[in-house]
């Protein structure tokens, strides 16, 4: 049996830079706190954990003035910043650059907005982090829309601007902007904000779905661009099955395969992946 690793899956940009910057704090300091997971992954969370990363809430930041706390690569909204900023806590801001800018944007467009009695919506997961963030950029009047057919609280007698979580998927967000532009609401312009690295991971994931017999796609539970990549390496190879870590690689999946995958979300980190490949080297020798 032949095991193949993606050479595309893994760390984005932005999750590197986080990680990056929270170990070199922790080189530094042997503590950090991080506000909420700094990745979608339970694993490289527990790692870093034992490192000396301790993840707090917002409802955690009364008890810890003075103290350094990691704003993660999903952002804050402002409020998260002026209430560090009134507890003396020192904020490492590892803001993926991109969601940095995106929260710029939004902003912006929000100033234009409110002076045209206009709306900003938002295509993402509500409740999500970086959706938090984004929606901190609007005093909280966004509106969110979870899928491209759920448009019912938009007002398309007002002018409107629509951006996107940058984790989404760009066909999504097409059908979305179509079926807002079919409502021929008076003022409507849609920005392309999703994130170039997760567009392009789907291109890359269909080549290598379609040159394996098994696909172990590796991701955390609550990973949104995770899920989003699972259902569709599924779509492409129905031998793809979601998993998050080694110890749920089941034998009976690889029956008949001579070439099996491993895949994985943006925040599933290499060493996850090579633990599987490990789990199935020892399978395919028993």
């Amino acid at each position: 049996m032949e095991i193949l690793i993606d050479e595309h899956a893994g760390y984005c940009f932005g999750v590197v830079k986080a990680i990056g910057t929270a170990e070199e704090e922790l080189a530094q300091a042997g503590r950090l706190y991080c506000l909420g997971d700094i990745v979608h992954n339970s694993a490289e969370v527990e790692r870093l954990r034992q490192a000396g990363l301790q993840v707090i809430d917002h409802g955690d930041l009364e008890a810890l003035r003075g103290q350094r706390v990691l704003i993660r690569a999903h952002g804050e909204p402002p409020t998260t910043y002026r209430r560090a900023e009134q507890l003396g806590i020192h904020l490492v801001d590892a803001t993926c650059p991109i969601v940095l800018a995106l929260q710029g944007r939004i902003r912006r467009g929000y100033e234009e907005m409110r002076a045209v009695d206009g709306q900003i919506v938002i295509f993402g997961r509500p409740g999500h982090a970086e959706v938090i963030g984004l929606v901190g950029q609007t005093d909280g009047t966004a509106i969110v829309v979870p899928a491209p057919d759920e448009i019912g609280a938009i007002d398309f007698t007002r002018p409107i601007r629509l951006y996107s979580q940058t984790t989404k998927s760009r066909e999504d967000y097409r059908r979305l902007t179509a079926n807002i532009e079919a409502r021929q609401p008076a003022d409507f312009v849609a920005y392309d904000t999703i994130c170039n690295r997760v567009a392009g991971r789907t291109r890359e994931l269909e080549a290598f779905a379609r040159s394996v017999d098994v696909l172990l796609f590796v991701a955390g539970s609550n990973s949104s661009n995770g899920h989003y990549l699972y259902e569709y390496s599924h779509a492409v190879q129905p031998r793809t099955h979601l998993i998050g870590s080694a110890a749920e690689v089941q034998a009976q999946w690889l029956e008949g395969a001579a070439r099996v995958g491993i895949s994985g979300a943006t925040s599933t980190p290499r060493w996850l992946m090579e633990e599987v490949a490990d789990r199935l080297r020892t399978i395919s020798e028993q």
